[in-house]
């Protein structure tokens, strides 16, 4: 079976959950920017829940089936449509062979996760069969897909159609979007006023948000306790010696705009970090529009692991609601 584009959509890339143990390489985990989205989809159609399905950002592909398959979408309200009917999100329904799967306009959120029932079977790189476009590693030939493109489908089943993720499992991000935050080892290079300013502020997605980082401005500037800055680092006051960078990190340069680093970040650098977005969170930030209002809200390492805790109970009823 394959799947025939005949539109690519928008920055339209075949994801898993990605390709862990190659960070200190250099190459990023990647895989979906919402994980539960991509869960929840595979789930739906029968698929492991680290099967490889479509990411797609603020416009849907249209897909061409050569047989008759199961599909789910879930993540973003982006109506899914068979041959111009409607159909339900985060709901498994039949697509027969000839018909096309295309999308309506996006209502809220960002990015849609379309799972097929056998999952995309394009070749594993790493133990992965995540796009890494900057790397041209992984998905289909290292690149988001194209008009023309033929994807392979692995052998699936029929027999979950109907299956529905209930209304409680369907994490989305408040107004305004609150982002819970550890901070981290470089905490103290900010002045008191700062510290108090960064988590009081309103800040909003800019339009600089994709895979690698998401970015926001509207807030105070940060400003820095003064010091002599140590061999090796950069002469602004938010550069570092060079360090690594854990997954949610927040950069922010010269002070202005924090960037939550993402998927498919660099691993180091020489900017500080005020902290970290935590695990629990992560996939809110994939919903998120440019301008989308967001408040960083500081936690404990004990409210984290709690939170961390609550997102492992709530995937387990999940998986329990299927059987």
């Amino acid at each position: 079976m394959a799947i025939k584009v005949l539109h690519h959509g928008l920055s339209t890339t075949i994801q898993d959950l990605g390709r862990p143990g190659y960070f200190h390489l250099g190459i990023p985990l990647g895989g979906a920017m919402d994980r539960l989205a991509l869960r929840a989809a595979n789930m739906l159609v029968g698929n492991d829940e680290g099967a490889a399905g479509f990411e797609a950002v603020f416009m849907g592909p249209k897909l061409e089936f050569t047989e008759d398959a199961l599909v789910a979408v879930t993540g973003a309200n982006m109506p899914a449509k068979v041959d111009g009917v409607v159909q339900p999100g985060w709901k498994a329904f039949k697509v027969k062979a000839g018909q096309v799967l295309s999308f309506d306009f996006l209502k809220t959120g960002a990015r849609i996760y379309i799972a097929v029932s056998g999952g995309i079977d394009v070749p594993l790189a790493l133990g992965s069969r995540s796009t890494y476009p900057i790397g041209a590693l992984g998905g289909y030939k290292g690149r988001a897909i194209a008009i023309g493109d033929e994807l392979p489908v692995g052998e699936g089943s029929l027999a979950t159609e109907g299956r529905v993720v209930a209304e409680e499992f369907r994490r989305k991000p408040g107004t305004p979007a609150e982002l819970r935050v550890l901070p981290g080892l470089y905490w103290d290079r900010l002045a008191d006023e700062a510290k108090e300013s960064f988590f009081a502020d309103e800040w909003k997605v800019a339009p600089e948000a994709d895979r690698m980082g998401y970015r926001f401005r509207g807030g105070n500037k940060l400003s820095f306790v003064e010091r002599k800055q140590p061999f090796g680092a950069g002469s602004d006051p938010s550069n570092i010696v060079d360090s690594c960078y854990p997954y949610g990190s927040i950069q922010v340069p010269g002070g202005t705009e924090p960037i939550i680093l993402h998927r498919d970040a660099v691993s180091g650098g020489g900017y500080f970090m005020v902290g970290t977005v935590i695990s629990a969170d992560m996939d809110l930030i994939g919903q998120l529009q440019p301008h989308t209002p967001s408040r960083f809200v500081k936690v404990t390492m004990a409210e984290a692991l709690e939170a961390r805790k609550e997102r492992a109970d709530l995937l387990d009823r999940l998986r329990a609601s299927f059987h």
